[in-house]
């Protein structure tokens, strides 16, 4: 069986994931906790934080990275830091939260998509959303070996979780004669990496001058070339 999948679906991202936007979600998602109530003047000083902490965090690596630094870096006060959370743990849970749950609803595959296209459309889906979150991304992924057991454990079964959505399309495209694998779950987790490679060693593809949708169908071409029937 021959499979027609030239045409670049639209995968691009019309929600905000600008720092602004993802700290206010971060905000709402911990009301109960942050004591700032100002939303505009919370939602300001947290992208500062988070800035910070992203910023330091590839000079320096999250573990050595003190609330001093961040404090010192944002010009903000340890009480002030603290008026958002009690620890740097609680702070690193917040990040790496804030990364899952919007690959989580990033991810949702659209309901008309044609079963042809699903991989296509989630391949070019993740590197324009790691695109939009790049220094979150590049955090999550450089320091979950130093997180504390807790948020190394959640980090990886996030990993996981999204191997699976990309395993369960490949096993969707076998069901419908598409495509042939002995184990979907192995080619998504293969497939993994060169989607990480675009946030992770994002200089080497800028020097060559590749745009997100041109690296994208790239991995889209091989994905395809590797498991159609």
């Amino acid at each position: 069986m021959t499979l027609r999948t030239s045409t670049i679906p639209d995968a691009r991202i019309t929600d905000d994931l600008s720092m602004d936007a993802l700290c206010r979600q971060m905000l709402e998602r911990h009301a109960d906790t942050i004591k700032v109530r100002k939303p505009d003047v919370a939602a300001a000083k947290l992208s500062r934080i988070v800035e910070s902490v992203l910023r330091l965090s590839n000079r320096k690596g999250f573990h050595a990275t003190s609330m001093r630094d961040i404090a010192n870096d944002t010009g903000l006060s340890m009480g002030g830091l603290y008026a958002y959370f009690d620890s740097k743990e609680t702070l690193l849970s917040m990040v790496l939260e804030t990364v899952i749950s919007t690959a989580t609803v990033q991810l949702v595959l659209p309901t008309t998509l044609p079963a042809g296209n699903q991989l296509r459309w989630l391949i070019h889906r993740h590197i324009l959303m790691t695109e939009a979150m790049t220094d979150w991304f590049v955090f999550a992924y450089l320091e979950a070996k130093s997180f504390p057991p807790e948020q190394r454990a959640r980090a990886v079964e996030s990993e996981k979780e999204t191997e699976t959505i990309f395993a369960d399309v490949i096993r969707h495209g076998v069901t419908n004669g598409m495509f042939k694998t002995d184990d979907a779950q192995l080619d998504a987790a293969l497939l993994k990496p060169l989607l990480q490679d675009w946030y992770v060693k994002r200089g080497k593809w800028r020097k060559r001058g590749l745009t997100p949708v041109a690296y994208a169908e790239r991995v889209s071409s091989m994905a395809y070339a590797t498991l159609m029937v």
